[in-house]
């Protein structure tokens, strides 16, 4: 297995929202502007057929030393239970990778333009898939009360 390996950000995330509040996400429109020196606008071609895709970026504004690799309470709330990183989705995460499912508001040219993306003004994107459902969860799904409880706010 190799130690490392290198990402290339396909573009960046142009918002208004320049700090990581964490919540209020979809009251601000975000748009994913393509590098043009990797891409045309053929590499979104269909994409608005999709009611919604998945942005996968870079938390790239958290300093190694914030890294978070075993436990801790989700926000720092003594009243949720301690969990380990993998189980929240918290920005501190080992690989500063975040994930999120957005809804497509428009595509034109190299310029994606989504709401409910939880990234900041300059984020690196690194890709777009889009949200099929056949890739849906099979089967129950279920969750944790603090988990619904975290996501009250949060669009």
């Amino acid at each position: 297995m190799s130690d490392s390996f290198t990402l290339r950000p396909i573009g960046s995330v142009s918002s208004l929202r320049d700090t990581p509040i964490d919540d209020n996400w979809d009251s601000i429109p975000a748009h994913i502007d393509l590098d043009p020196e990797q891409f045309t606008p053929e590499a979104l071609m269909g994409l608005d057929a999709f009611s919604h895709c998945e942005i996968l970026f870079l938390f790239d504004r958290v300093p190694d030393e914030k890294i978070e690799t075993g436990a801790r309470h989700p926000r720092g709330r003594a009243d949720w239970p301690r969990i380990g990183i993998f189980a929240q989705r918290g920005k501190n995460r080992p690989n500063r990778l975040g994930a999120t499912v957005c809804r497509i508001v428009s595509v034109d040219g190299l310029r994606l333009t989504v709401e409910g993306l939880d990234a900041i003004h300059g984020t690196p994107v690194l890709d777009i898939k889009p949200v099929m459902s056949g890739f849906a969860p099979r089967g129950s799904f279920h969750e944790p009360d603090w988990a619904k409880e975290i996501m009250a706010g949060y669009w």
